[in-house]
Formats: C-alpha cells, structure tokens, sequence
C-alpha cells in the first residue's frame, strides 16, 4: 500500500514537471517573437522622421528666405525633387531633396525671413509611415533671454527689502571731480554718504553712480507726515498737454508712415532689404576697408570693333561690344598669368583657370555671373553663354556654380552714358574692370599729322596693391588695349 502510494506521488511530481517544461516551451516561441519586434520597433532604433534642414547654398550664406513651397503636406517626395525655392544672398535657388519619402510637416511657411543655417524648416517620414503621426522634435538647446528673464523675475522676490543707505564717512573734507558733483547735486544726494576710490579721497564719476544705485527712490510724501497733519489733500491738476512744435519745425524722430495714406512731412518708409541687398553691402564694406584699391585708367580706340561688328552683322552674327572686351581681357589674363591671382590668409594664390565675372544688375541686386574658360571660346560663344547667365540672373535661377569662382570681374555701365567710373573689388579677386562708354574724339593722327575722328572707350582697373602693383596694373591695361584695338590679336594669342 505504501510502496503504491508513493510510486503514485512520484508520477503527479513527475507529471507536473513534464506539464510545466511543455508551458515553458510553448511561451518561448511567441516570447522571442515579441523580444525580436521589441528591439526591431522604431521607438527602439530611434528612427525618427528626417529632417529637413536650411542649407548652405553659397560659400557666403549665413541665412535665407523661404519663397514657395513646391511640394505639400502628405505629398510623397522623390531624391531629387524639389521641395521648395529659397533666396540665399545671390539668387533663389531650388532646394532638392536628399531622400525618399512622404513631406509630413511644414516648418517654415512660405515668405519666412532670415532662416538661419540649420535651421529646422520641414519633416519627412519614410513611405509606409503615418505622416500624420509625426512627432515635431523639440528645438535645440539654446540660451534664450527672454526665458532667462522671465525666470530671473519669477525669482525675484514681489516686495524686495530696501537697500540700506551706505554709513556716512565724515573723515576728513570732502573732495569731489565734477562729474560726481554735478550728478549728485542733480539728484540731490548728500556726497558725506559716498565712499571715495579715487586717489587721495576723491569722489570720482563712478562713485556717484554707484551711491546713486545704491540710494532709494524718493517717496512723494513721507508716512509719518500725512499722519500727523491732517491736510486735505488738494484735487489732482491735469497736466497741461506739451505745446506742440512751431510749424517748420524738424521732429527728432520721424514717425513712419501709414500704408494706405498720403505721407505726411517728415515721415518715411520703412523697407526691408533682402539677403542680396545686406550681403552686397557686408561684401563692398569689407573690400574697401580690407583691400588697398589702386586705381588706373586707359583709353581705347574701338574703331576697329566696331568695324568687325558690322561685318558680323551682315552674316547675322549678333554680338555686342562687351562680348569682345570679355574676350581680350581672358586673353590679356593669359599673355599675363600673374595678374591671374586671388589672395587668401596664406597669400597669394595663382590661379590655372581664367573665369570672367560679368556683373549683371537685377531687382535684388548686383550679381556676377562667370563666362568659364573665357580664353578659349570665341565672341560668338561668349556671346551665347553671356545672354543666357544674364537672363538667368533676372530671374533669380542661377545655380551657385554659375556665379562662384571668378578669376577677374568686368562691369561696364557704358551703355547707361557713364564716361568713366571706378568699382569696387569682388574679393577674393585681384582686378575689376570698369568699362564706360565709347565717344567720337577728334586727335591727331601721329603719321600725317592730320585730325581724324576716334571712337574712344575710357576703361578703369581697379586692382588689389597687394597682388598687382602699379608697373603690372599699367603693363596689363596697355596689353588689354592692344587685344581689343587689333581684334585679329586675340585669335592668334
């Protein structure tokens, strides 16, 4: 009977043992499942939506405006689509995308202002995921004042204790600057109270302003006072208006004008400059107090382009005058590869390349298109490639290789009458040419000894001292002219 019962409790032990490994081994299956889709979740490998962040889209860039958007919220996005148009400081440029995906949030609304580099301006989320579930990061870790401010006031406490008057020093007689005498005697101050650092006692200027910090508010009327003399108090006067200012009078501050309304005298409007406009102010203020500009001028007899223009023109060949000084200047920078430099920290640096900015006036601004390899094109090459970055920059389209890295800068302003003017170095550039415009001059012709009429082109180069010194500027402008007043030269240099 025993020996049953046992052999009896030893098969329950045993049946329980067996039943517990196989629930064991019936919850490892869906146990690991879960694990594995656990750690593969997104919250785990922090994948989070990608971001779309203000790009540096020219070496000068240090913000930007977002101009329109081309691409809407819930809208599924390719690598290499555009997402948006955005004014850098020479141009609107297309920002393309980087990655697949779906555009789940607008940060920056179209016409945002002066975004700056890095700035969070849109999120992405992979295909497959809920756009509409996108979680907004928080914003970068910074030091904003006015939080700062707020928090400084919170703790401070609502009804400070006054700070106690300094203790009076009497040793001694009393010696003030007068500075420190006329402050304190504007405020009323009895100087005893002061605490002298200058030499010998002396009340200085910043004593008087430290005891002046120092010092209470003077209360309108002391406590004890209105206790003890019952007083009435006399009804409040209203406080005569300030006369108004005798007609033809200047305000000291012009008040701005309203929209919609006729300005009234002495008003002004207030208008924003774009990021091309501040950039091209920065950029002309740091050349002409950086850069020692040295000036020289020429004149240019352009009889004989004008000339090969008309015969060009016969064969329905177009090209203008500024194609050909385009042309003998990439010439001249060859036969004279010294004056081909840019200055940097290090020095100077001699360039292989001859690439010619030509400055071309937008609404925006001022913007230097490059014709590349300027040498070995021809005018009518020149030509074509001229008007198409000229047209480009009007409407606001260049892309940043289009106008970064020029070797030598042309502006000419002969087509608005301007005899002659000096402009200002492109840094990191060595020269610009200024060209003015071309007028009939009667001079003597050195061979007859007769008069002849010339058309004569005044051009000016300015020319960074520390790269082109006198010799080489006056050198280069006397080769330049001889490109352009023998146009067959510049086929065969």
């Amino acid at each position: 009977m025993a020996a049953s019962l046992q052999l009896g409790r030893q098969g329950v032990l045993f049946g329980l043992r067996l039943s517990r490994f196989n629930k064991c081994s019936w919850l490892r299956q869906p146990c690991q499942d879960r694990v594995r889709g656990f750690f593969q979740s997104p919250w785990v490998l922090d994948v989070g939506p990608l971001k779309v962040q203000m790009p540096a889209l020219s070496p000068t860039m240090e913000e930007g405006n977002i101009v329109k958007w081309l691409k809407k919220e819930g809208e599924a996005v390719a690598a290499g689509d555009a997402l948006c148009e955005i004014e850098t400081d020479k141009a609107v440029v297309t920002l393309e995308s980087n990655d697949d995906g779906v555009l789940a949030k607008i940060l920056m609304e179209e016409g945002s202002r002066n975004v700056r580099l890095g700035t969070l301006i849109a999120l992405m989320v992979e295909e497959g995921q809920d756009w509409k579930q996108v979680e907004i990061p928080p914003p970068d870790a910074a030091i904003p004042a006015a939080s700062d401010a707020d928090s400084a006031s919170t703790m401070t406490p609502a009804s400070p204790s006054p700070t106690p008057l300094p203790k009076t020093v009497t040793s001694g007689p009393l010696r003030l600057s007068p500075a420190a005498r006329h402050i304190l005697d504007t405020h009323g101050i009895d100087p005893k109270l002061a605490t002298p650092t200058g030499p010998r006692g002396l009340i200085t200027k910043e004593d008087a302003l430290n005891l002046l910090k120092k010092s209470p508010a003077p209360k309108a009327a002391p406590a004890a006072m209105s206790a003890a003399s019952p007083i009435p108090v006399p009804s409040p006067v209203p406080t005569p208006a300030a006369p108004p200012p005798p007609p033809g009078s200047r305000p000291n501050i012009p008040p701005l004008s309203v929209a919609g309304k006729p300005g009234g005298p002495g008003t002004f409007t207030e208008i924003l400059a774009t990021n091309v406009r501040r950039v091209i102010a920065q950029r002309l203020t740091e050349s002409k107090t950086t850069i020692p500009h040295a000036y020289a001028s020429i004149d240019c007899d352009m009889a004989a382009v004008m000339k090969l223009r008309k015969e060009l023109a016969k064969d329905q060949i177009k090209v203008s005058v500024n194609d050909f000084i385009i042309k003998a200047a990439a010439v001249t920078l060859r036969e004279m590869p010294e004056v081909n430099v840019t200055w940097s920290d290090d020095g100077p640096h001699p360039l292989d390349s001859i690439h010619i900015s030509v400055a071309v006036a937008t609404e925006r601004g001022l913007i230097t298109p490059i014709i590349r390899d300027a040498a070995n094109k021809g005018v009518q090459e020149i030509s074509a490639t001229a008007k198409v970055l000229a047209q480009k920059a009007r409407d606001g389209k260049l892309l940043p290789e289009e106008y970064q890295g020029g070797s030598f800068s042309i502006s000419n302003l002969g087509m608005f009458g301007i005899s002659g003017f000096s402009a200002v170095i492109n840094p990191p550039q060595a020269c610009i040419l200024a060209i003015g415009t071309s007028r009939p001059e009667l001079r003597l012709n050195e061979d007859d000894q007769t008069l002849r009429t010339q058309q004569l082109m005044t051009v000016t180069l300015s020319s960074d001292g520390r790269l082109v010194d006198d010799e080489l500027a006056s050198r280069f402008l006397d080769k330049f002219r001889a490109n352009l007043e023998q146009p067959q030269r510049m086929a065969l240099a």
